[in-house]
């Protein structure tokens, strides 16, 4: 489980250090992806695989599927974690998510999001100023 969130630099190169909080669980593999909401996903190598089972169970015929997969897929790749620690976020992927130097490495429970920290400053705002709304339309799921 992926919790909390820290704020590291990406170097120049593009490299991120990953909170060593984080790298236990991701030893035996990880992908990193183009997310939702302009950031990045990194997802651990089995709930990477769980995904992708999804996505393939969904009808062929569904454009939204088709789109969704592809968005996932097309902008996905492996990443290793090198001794420091560190991912490489490719410039596809750094612009994509509008990475500068600051960004925030934050926990969503079975991925781990990376966001520019500014950009991950209002949308953090923006959700916590409708938490109330958000917790009663997600009543009826159970949470």
């Amino acid at each position: 489980m992926f919790i909390g969130q820290f704020a590291h630099h990406l170097e120049e190169k593009g490299r991120l250090s990953v909170p060593k909080k984080f790298r236990s669980q991701l030893t035996a593999g990880a992908v990193l992806a183009q997310g939702l909401d302009g950031c990045l996903f990194l997802y651990p190598a089995d709930a990477w695989s769980e995904l992708v089972a999804k996505l393939s169970s969904l009808p062929l015929t569904r454009s939204d599927a088709r789109n969704f997969t592809r968005s996932l897929s097309f902008g996905a790749t492996e990443a290793e974690i090198d001794r420091l620690g560190r991912i490489l976020i490719p410039d596809y992927l750094r612009q994509f998510a509008g990475l500068k130097s600051d960004c925030v490495v934050a926990g969503a429970v079975d991925r781990i999001e990376i966001w520019d920290a500014n950009k991950f400053a209002d949308y953090t705002a923006q959700i916590n100023s409708r938490a109330e709304e958000i917790a009663e339309k997600l009543s009826s799921e159970g949470i």
